[in-house]
């Protein structure tokens, strides 16, 4: 990514690896106009600045990791399709008459094997986050979500889904619809699926809005990704009435990537570039491309009724509680 598109979304803590970076230039364009020999100096401020990188984001906070997760130029679910696929044909609709843009699918070839891809879509600026309402989906969107899935499970199409989305849609008009039917339908039916289903996620994964295309036989997660059963926001203005607690949610949410592998309720951290998945979208692809194929070809290797007794095995051990009275 160009360091001025860089800049254009800095975040707080990047501040002083950006500042460092332009001291850079600016050395390098007095020597290119001065006609100084400064290369050695470059380097060494080179080499400083790849540390700093690597200091900054090996020791962020959970809501230093949740800022990176929305950052405006991760890359999105239809970004990582067309990067990974060889061929891609999104389909429209939940044939109950509507489209919902929030929550984007279709059928497509990953290494010549035909799939099924769905994942929430978030927008780029403000006018194409209001249209695809910022990753919340309708019940349009899940009612989509599992007709895809469904087709994948007649025709014996490995299903991935991309989980980004601060939550499903809670407004009124969502609830008129049936939104937690239409969640609750998916959660059941994807329990019922004889084909291996991978979910990843790739950014924000917030509540019920998440698990409704959740439910799979391996869940994966890029390492500056979050998933949580509530925004810190609300979590903050639920626990502490003060949405302005939210780096203290984050904390005690354990939203991040290493605290889930621990909890076991993900299957497999996906290392980013140093600076984020948007620094180098090209090798997150990559690495999500490989970790997809490698787990369909474990998954292939099972037969369809173990691999439903295993999913739901593995939602039966995620948690524990205890007995105040015992």
């Amino acid at each position: 990514m160009p360091k001025t598109e860089r800049r254009t979304f800095l975040l707080d803590f990047e501040k002083p690896l950006c500042e460092l970076e332009k001291r850079i230039e600016q050395i390098r364009e007095l020597a290119q106009e001065n006609e100084v020999d400064v290369s050695e100096q470059i380097v060494q401020l080179e080499a400083r600045a790849e540390q700093l990188r690597k200091e900054i984001f090996s020791t962020l906070t959970p809501a230093q990791r949740l800022q990176l997760a929305r950052h405006p130029r991760r890359p999105s679910t239809l970004d990582y399709i067309q990067a990974i696929t060889d061929e891609w044909l999104e389909l429209h609709g939940d044939r109950g008459g509507f489209d919902d843009p929030a929550l984007v699918g279709g059928v497509a070839r990953l290494n010549g094997r035909p799939v099924v891809m769905l994942g929430h879509q978030k927008g780029r600026d403000t006018k194409d986050n209001i249209a695809r309402n910022f990753g919340m989906a309708f019940p349009a969107g899940y009612r989509k979500a599992i007709r895809l899935m469904e087709h994948a499970n007649k025709f014996s199409m490995p299903i991935l889904t991309f989980i980004d989305t601060p939550g499903a849609w809670s407004g009124v008009e969502a609830e008129k619809l049936g939104q937690s039917e239409a969640i609750a339908y998916n959660l059941r039916q994807m329990f019922s699926f004889e084909v291996p289903i991978i979910s990843t996620v790739i950014g924000e994964g917030g509540s019920g809005g998440a698990i409704g295309i959740g439910v799979a036989d391996r869940l994966l997660m890029f390492e500056h990704s979050v998933y949580t059963v509530a925004s810190p926001e609300a979590c903050a203005a639920i626990l502490w009435k003060d949405a302005k607690k939210a780096d203290r949610a984050a904390e005690a949410l354990k939203i991040t990537s290493w605290d889930l592998k621990k909890l076991g309720i993900i299957d497999e951290i996906l290392t980013e570039p140093t600076s984020g998945a948007h620094a180098a979208p090209l090798e997150a692809a990559a690495t999500l491309k490989q970790a997809l194929w490698e787990h369909i070809e474990q998954l292939s290797e099972i037969s369809p009724q173990k691999r439903k007794d295993l999913r739901y095995q593995k939602f039966r051990q995620i948690g524990v509680f205890q007995d105040s009275s015992a």
